[in-house]
């Protein structure tokens, strides 16, 4: 008797079985590596807007008053400055221990977050007074 050799179509199945869990698998690590890239790249632009709200403020040399202030920003995300992205901004100052000095914490948010939202950044600061 002649017997074929090759596949049966179980073991076929079984092996497309196999191929098509771990394609399902390969692409949701991609789509959360995605998700992740972009959401490290939102927080390092927002500590950025921070840090120059930070800086604005300690190069003017003004001595800021104690309470809240609040503003808009845009902020570049490309080299070119083609493509920018709004960012909204929320400075706390109050008066630290040290007399001549302000404290400032800043958060920053996305300038479509609700009102509620968590601060993708948050940095503080101090000012001295001249």
């Amino acid at each position: 008797m002649n017997r074929m050799h090759g596949f049966t179509l179980l073991e076929i199945l079984v092996a497309l079985l196999v191929v098509s869990l771990s394609m399902g698998a390969v692409v949701q690590t991609v789509g959360s590596y995605t998700r992740n890239q972009a959401n490290l790249r939102d927080r390092v632009f927002a500590q950025w807007v921070a840090r120059n709200q930070l800086a604005s403020v300690q190069i003017a040399g003004d001595w800021p008053s104690v309470g809240q202030k609040k503003g808009d920003t845009d902020f570049p995300e490309d080299a070119g400055g083609s493509k920018s992205r709004e960012w909204r901004w929320v400075m706390q100052v109050t008066q630290s221990p040290e007399e001549d000095m302000r404290r400032l914490d800043i958060d920053v948010f996305r300038a479509d977050a609700d009102d509620d939202a968590e601060p993708i950044a948050r940095l503080s600061g101090f000012v001295e007074k001249r």
